[in-house]
């Protein structure tokens, strides 16, 4: 029954009617070939347009400012041979973890979104953030530590979704480590505030309000939930791109009561040099003072000693 006993060649039956469909499907075939919309096309393309690579932004001051096109990679373990709690990590970006199914279907990342960690450190559009105002600061203007702000991905293709996290609920949580679950979403709200600490938590006070420098260790900190994000190295999957790593929010302190490794994060920037290169990956400078004047923040402890040279002018 509904088994096919003639074919094209045999003019029996519903002849021209078969031959009118076959012609249909081959017509069908033809122009979602044209268009690229074939399931094989899909799927070969999946990778090579969220690979795509991207140009960061280029710190002429050396700070972070809103607009920028910047990177974040946590550095991983800081020292192998140490006691440390938590295996050696290697240095992994934040991520998206798109969807293959939802993206092939509409050709761009739809909200919500997930996050990962990943082991790749090219600029792409997978991994590229662009640092976003809340508070009506303009662009161009440098991000100050404690300040608000959005991280938000690029237009386009990568959808102009913004990183958001939420208080742990019974049926809203990371799929690994079970705490704070860390997405993407196409709304702006105060779910999607984060602000940017100083990494020494005995100065942070002293630093607060003062720019932020890029391509140096600092703590993303969740503003309504006041946890920090954390990349979970030992908490991994199998995606479409290799393995990677959860991400979540989640302060993780030492017995010093400072925020371990795992929170620790680089604002990373463009490399002038290398086409898109980044910081991250750029040898160290070579110089005699391993914390040049010119390339760090300003402190308390500058003002106070431009105040006592200003009044030694004066008398």
């Amino acid at each position: 029954m509904g088994e096919r006993t003639y074919n094209s060649s045999v003019l029996l039956h519903n002849w021209f009617e078969d031959i009118a469909l076959d012609q249909d499907l081959l017509k069908d075939f033809m122009y979602r070939k044209e268009r690229g919309e074939l399931l094989i096309q899909k799927m070969g393309s999946y990778k090579e347009t969220l690979l795509n690579k991207t140009e960061l932004a280029k710190s002429r001051d050396g700070y972070v400012h809103f607009g920028d096109m910047v990177l974040l990679i946590n550095p991983g373990t800081v020292n192998k041979n140490a006691a440390n709690l938590h295996l050696p990590r290697s240095p992994m970006a934040l991520t998206l973890n798109v969807d293959q199914s939802r993206f092939m279907a509409s050709s761009r990342v739809e909200s919500p979104c997930d996050v990962c960690g990943s082991l790749e450190l090219t600029p792409c559009i997978r991994n590229t953030f662009v640092i976003t105002s809340l508070d009506g600061s303009c662009v161009g203007d440098p991000l100050r530590y404690g300040q608000s702000f959005a991280l938000r991905t690029m237009e386009g293709i990568a959808g102009q979704l913004y990183l958001t996290s939420d208080l742990k609920l019974f049926l809203k949580f990371a799929k690994k480590s079970r705490m704070q679950l860390v997405n993407l979403t196409d709304q702006l709200s105060f779910l999607n505030s984060w602000q940017v600490l100083y990494l020494d938590p005995q100065m942070r006070l002293e630093y607060d309000g003062y720019p932020v420098l890029a391509n140096e260790k600092v703590i993303i900190n969740h503003t309504r939930t006041n946890q920090a994000l954390a990349a979970l190295q030992k908490h991994s999957f199998w995606a479409a791109f290799g393995r990677e790593f959860e991400i979540t929010t989640h302060t993780f302190l030492d017995s010093h009561r400072v925020e371990e490794d795992l929170n620790h994060w680089v604002i990373v920037t463009g490399n002038p040099s290398i086409p898109h290169g980044t910081m991250f990956q750029a040898p160290p400078p070579i110089c005699d003072d391993p914390e040049p004047k010119s390339k760090r923040s300003p402190g308390p402890s500058d003002c106070t000693n431009q105040v006592r040279s200003d009044s030694h002018l004066l008398s």
